[in-house]
């Protein structure tokens, strides 16, 4: 294996720019200079993608959902698949990361192994899998469910699938491809291997029928914080995608995420600890407030109370807008869909004493993020402060209308994070060693 390159030495603020369609605002494609069709054609995506590999983004992150969502009022939340979107922008790219949302809940090991390590071969080491189990009841209806199975046993399944998937990457040896050509023999046999992988969940003989992936393993993210999440984290993932608004508790998550590492024998700096940032930035911080009163001005209130709802598990429909949130709520739970969600949306509502109307507001501009309103310095000197004081190894930046506001954070905060020291240059095209990574 590598050694860690992520000394204190070297330590770098890692970035990753994770586009959810037209953007993570709920009014995105309702702003003025959005086109509404725009993210169902492929110049869209490669503008993107080529946008944030020139500013010096580590990698793309594209999320999914496995259902047409919000059917009674058509809000827009239609979304292409990231694996066949990620192999086109590999082919006009070189340098950025290229990490996928896929499920662990309804797709099989097999098929997950061979699409990641294929995408790795292509992109000569930049693919990455955002492991997530699902959690909408609209999916698993899609996938012939009468219901989605629960918390802990999507996990367990998760886990068992995996462990399949790592198996079949290693299947093959690193220099089990020989292309002997006076010989006749492309592969070594005995360095291919079966697997025979026989979980509570799910079964695969292999070996691969592919070799193995540039990078060994894919790049693995995940994003889960409740305890089994937290615990999978621990066991598999390299990246862990964490829902933070509040500096104290994103130290209390980061701190527990190294100890958890450990406690499974592992490195505590081979997982990386980034926390979602939504980033309104303008030349001035009075520029960047009218913004994102902008875009909440186009928000719609009759959907975010009923996401708001949903997320509850209770209608709200009958509460006044504009009186405090009702005590009584502010410790709800929620579904087993969305608990760390909730958990995150009402801790702002309690911190920050909103209103209903202020706390659907909150839910369409940053859905529990770290929300970060203000000029390129501003913007660079919260990252800061949660990148040195154990806090986040870096971030996934959410910009909020695309590609707009990816291009404005380009131009005005990353610069100023090159000059605190703490964005230095990449040091390999191959995405586990830029993000100090082992290959394995």
């Amino acid at each position: 294996m590598v050694s860690n390159r992520n000394t204190a030495s070297s330590r770098r603020l890692h970035l990753n720019a994770v586009i959810y369609g037209l953007g993570s605002h709920e009014a995105a494609w309702r702003m003025p200079e959005s086109d509404p069709y725009a993210s169902m054609t492929l110049d869209y995506w490669i503008d993107i993608a080529k946008r944030a590999e020139m500013s010096g983004f580590d990698a793309l992150f594209l999320g999914d959902v496995l259902a047409l969502q919000d059917e009674a009022d058509k809000h827009l939340s239609s979304a292409m698949d990231p694996l066949v979107l990620l192999s086109a922008l590999a082919a006009v790219t070189t340098q950025i990361g290229l990490i996928g949302t896929a499920s662990t809940t309804f797709d099989h090991p097999f098929h997950l192994a061979r699409r990641f390590g294929s995408l790795d071969h292509i992109s000569k080491g930049r693919a990455g899998w955002n492991i997530v189990t699902s959690s909408n009841e609209l999916e698993a209806h899609n996938f012939g469910l009468a219901s989605m199975p629960d918390h802990q046993e999507r996990y367990a399944r998760a886990d068992d699938v995996v462990t399949a998937v790592k198996a079949l990457w290693q299947s093959w040896e690193v220099n089990a491809r020989l292309a002997d050509k006076i010989n006749g023999r492309y592969f070594d046999n005995a360095a291919v291997h079966q697997v025979d992988h026989t979980g509570p969940y799910v079964r695969t003989r292999g070996p691969l029928n592919i070799p193995r992936p540039p990078q060994g393993h894919p790049v693995l993210a995940q994003a889960g914080s409740s305890p089994a999440g937290k615990a999978f984290a621990a066991r598999h993932a390299d990246i862990v995608f964490t829902v933070q608004s509040s500096l104290d508790e994103a130290r209390t998550f980061y701190a527990e995420m190294k100890r958890l590492a450990a406690e499974c024998g592992r490195n505590p700096g081979h997982l990386l600890v980034m926390p979602g940032i939504i980033p309104i930035t303008a030349s001035t911080k009075k520029h960047a407030e009218d913004r994102i009163n902008a875009m909440n001005s186009f928000a719609v209130p009759e959907h975010l109370m009923a996401k708001l709802s949903s997320f509850l598990g209770r209608d709200l429909s009958g509460l006044a807008l504009d009186a405090p949130f009702p005590t009584e709520l502010l410790n709800a739970k929620g579904s087993q869909a969305s608990r760390s969600r909730v958990d995150a949306l009402l801790g702002i509502a309690r911190r920050d004493r909103l209103s209903l109307r202020q706390l659907l507001m909150r839910l369409a501009s940053g859905r529990g993020h770290l929300l970060a309103v203000g000029t390129g310095s501003d913007i660079a000197s919260i990252m800061e402060e949660w990148f040195e004081t154990g806090a986040a190894d870096g971030f996934n930046v959410m910009c909020p209308v695309m590609p707009r506001d990816l291009q404005i954070f380009s131009e005005l905060v990353i610069p100023e994070l090159e000059k605190r020291g703490i964005r230095g240059p990449k040091s390999s095209d191959m995405l586990r060693e830029r993000l100090g990574l082992p290959v394995i």
